[in-house]
């Protein structure tokens, strides 16, 4: 059922995402945040101040990035600062839960247009910075969990020795989403929903890879299966959506492009730390009565081969319709970004292909999952 007040998705874009040291890497992660702000306004024909708030993902959240960076990335570009803007941290999945506060402050009616968005500069801040260089660690005496040793990567490698995936069967992931990620960007899958920035105008992560070229690859701890190959890539990036009510996308006279069926940020078991899309995926399908098979297409957040090669196999979803187009193995992670791109990237392939349907989930820092399910309108 609709109402007037249900968030509607009305514009969506992304940078390039660059390579670490890359063509991004010269420019402070507020430039990469107001391009794509100034992407959905501009798209949208809407001046700055008809935003009634922004809210942005970013992890790490230090020195350039530090001090709310939504907000700073809002004033540097001289616009109407009555506008609030608010950063959250979800870890990784922080520019997804970005979409989710949005949409829900839209349906609470507290807000009538409202930009979810999402940065990262990890060649400028480096992922860690803000733990390691102290003061004090989060961990109190008595943490009560076993966390895999070398965080995300030893919870990559206690699912891959649960689940009994080879570093063949990994590296063979690995190959199919740099030539996913390149036959797409080949046939011109992703031309629309690129803003370029800085002279570059394709993601940087692309590059020759094949079976023989991974087996050569040194694994990321000892005895892993997991190889920098094979992992999500260090990477600079931004993306943003607009969502307004339904009416007042009508006043607007601007086309509703999607709907969210679905949204949850849900926990996991510490010990493997990144099972997270298995249980947000259970969860949205059971808050919105849906079956795995009724989503269109998937995009699963590729932080490590096998947490996509995992969640297919829990679901039985046919590997054809997930990431179809490459994933953070090929295309990049900048983590504060990421649940934004996803995001943008399942609307503009829903469109491609007609289809109705797509699920985004994402596994997390602190053992958590994040979900959406969009729907097209």
């Amino acid at each position: 059922m609709t109402t007037d007040r249900e968030p509607v998705l009305v514009a969506a874009v992304r940078t390039p995402i660059g390579r670490r040291g890359g063509a991004l890497s010269g420019h402070k992660a507020v430039q990469l945040l107001r391009h794509v702000l100034d992407g959905v306004i501009t798209a949208a024909g809407l001046e700055p101040g008809q935003v009634d708030q922004v809210i942005g993902g970013c992890v790490t959240q230090a020195g350039e990035q530090s001090l709310n960076v939504t907000r700073n990335a809002w004033l540097n570009a001289g616009w109407d600062p009555q506008v609030g803007c608010t950063t959250v941290d979800a870890s990784c999945g922080s520019a997804q839960q970005a979409n989710h506060l949005v949409a829900a402050l839209i349906g609470s009616g507290a807000i009538d247009v409202g930009i979810a968005c999402g940065v990262e500069s990890m060649s400028r801040v480096p992922i860690g910075v803000n733990l390691y260089q102290g003061p004090g660690h989060y961990k109190s005496a008595d943490y009560p969990w076993d966390d895999p040793p070398k965080s995300q990567f030893g919870g990559a490698e206690r699912i891959a020795a649960r689940e009994g995936f080879t570093r063949a069967e990994v590296d063979a992931y690995g190959v199919l989403s740099q030539s996913r990620a390149r036959q797409a960007w080949d046939a011109g899958h992703f031309d629309a929903e690129v803003l370029p920035f800085a002279g570059l105008a394709r993601d940087e992560g692309l590059r020759e890879t094949t079976l023989t070229g991974l087996a050569g690859l040194r694994p990321n701890v000892p005895g892993a299966v997991h190889t920098a190959g094979t992992t999500s890539q260090i990477s600079d990036g931004a993306a943003a959506l607009l969502w307004m009510s339904r009416e007042r996308a009508a006043t607007l006279g601007l086309r509703p492009r999607a709907r969210m069926l679905g949204q949850t940020v849900t926990g996991a078991d510490p010990y493997f730390l990144l099972d997270g899309p298995v249980t947000a995926t259970a969860r949205v399908l059971a808050q919105t009565g849906m079956k795995i098979g009724d989503v269109d297409t998937y995009e699963v957040n590729e932080a490590f081969a096998a947490v996509v090669l995992n969640w297919a196999r829990r679901y039985g979803v046919d590997p054809a319709l997930v990431n179809t187009g490459g994933g953070a193995i090929a295309l990049g992670h900048p983590l504060g970004c990421s649940g934004s791109r996803l995001l943008v990237t399942a609307l503009y392939e829903m469109e491609r292909r007609d289809a109705e349907t797509a699920l985004v989930t994402m596994c997390c820092g602190g053992s958590l999952g994040t979900a959406t399910i969009l729907q097209r309108v």
